[in-house]
């Protein structure tokens, strides 16, 4: 897979052994999704009533990250080197259709959590949600 079209696949690396390239790509990855949670959880001000809800919503983006990490943790060294020698048409197709079955698979889980957070969730708290929760395209959330 092109070099470029990776990072923004996984929303993770840069490539072979660099860091991530941004804060929002760091705090983004999977290893940093305990402190994501507690941000949203702050920033969304969820109340005592409402923490079961969210509990559910925390647990499926945790499910989500560790999806993330093990996908990534899996891939070919070819794909995230963005070596010369790239995997066959072939492989590359299983690895995307993988990829993409797993990232559906989880946000069809965080779906399910998410909407009655969301029905319990008042207009202020809605507004937040609807900027702080946008599902990224290629990234978590």
């Amino acid at each position: 897979m092109h070099e470029g079209m990776m990072r923004m696949m996984m929303g993770m690396m840069s490539g072979g052994d660099r860091p991530m390239d941004t804060p929002m790509q760091q705090m983004m990855s999977p290893e940093h999704i305990e402190g994501r949670i507690a941000f949203l959880r702050t920033e969304l001000k969820v109340t005592e009533t409402q923490q079961p809800l969210w509990e559910a919503v925390a647990d499926a983006l945790r499910a989500r990250a560790q999806t993330a990490k093990d996908v990534m943790d899996g891939m070919p060294g070819a794909m995230m080197s963005g070596s010369s020698a790239p995997l066959p048409l072939p492989q590359r197709i299983e690895l995307y259709e993988r990829m993409l079955s797993s990232r559906l698979d989880g946000l069809r889980q965080l779906k399910v959590a998410l909407e009655p957070f969301y029905a319990a969730l008042d207009d202020t708290q809605k507004a937040a949600a609807d900027k702080l929760l946008v599902p990224a395209p290629m990234g978590m959330m």
